[in-house]
């Protein structure tokens, strides 16, 4: 077993928000049958304390909406997995991903597809990137409290929908997402007829 596996998976989100990537050091990597967590936030929040007796490190790194805009939401998952990467303060023996292959690593890798059902080690980093992100959305309900992201996290809920047709987008919408761009290209129709 290696000492120093890294899980790379992250939370790329919906239609407004962050995607987070989180990379977890674990002690060690298992294999598991571990449920997948979904979009059931108030299940994962437990899951992302601290593992008692686990000799653990990790880091977050966020990709902001206008990053995943501008060069698509693959490729800013992958420079936030590179960030998460170089803020660790050990060097990894092997790298996990849930499905996203990146380059220039100085130690191997295995792209797992759905790595978060088939590594705990996986799962475990998944999940507290999606807890992240869950209250990042809380604290930007606050900021703006008309898109509900308190309750779907930026999700394409049909609240979510509802709320971006009557308000438009904000600076955390995604634009090219489809149901953003639809309501951004709407409210550009209507400010251009004012």
């Amino acid at each position: 077993m290696l000492d120093r596996p890294i899980a790379i998976p992250g939370d790329q989100g919906g239609h407004a928000g962050f995607l987070v990537e989180q990379r977890e050091l674990a002690a060690e990597a298992e294999q598991t049958d571990a449920r997948r967590e979904g979009e059931e936030q108030d299940d994962r929040r437990p899951l992302a304390a601290p593992l008692p007796g686990r000799r653990l490190r990790w880091t977050l790194a966020p990709g902001h909406a206008a990053t995943i805009d501008r060069v698509n939401v693959l490729e800013a998952t992958r420079r936030a997995m590179g960030r998460a990467l170089a803020a660790l303060d050990v060097e990894p023996e092997l790298v996990l991903t849930d499905f996203v292959k990146l380059e220039g690593l100085r130690c191997p890798q295995r792209n797992l597809v759905r790595g978060d059902q088939r590594s705990a080690t996986v799962a475990a980093a998944s999940i507290i990137a999606k807890v992240t992100r869950d209250r990042i959305m809380a604290e930007a309900d606050r900021e703006y409290p008309q898109y509900g992201f308190g309750r779907h996290k930026g999700y394409a809920t049909q609240e979510h929908l509802a709320a971006l047709s009557v308000h438009g987008p904000c600076p955390l919408h995604r634009r090219t997402f489809n149901g953003v761009a639809v309501q951004q290209e709407l409210f550009s129709i209507i400010a251009d007829e004012e």
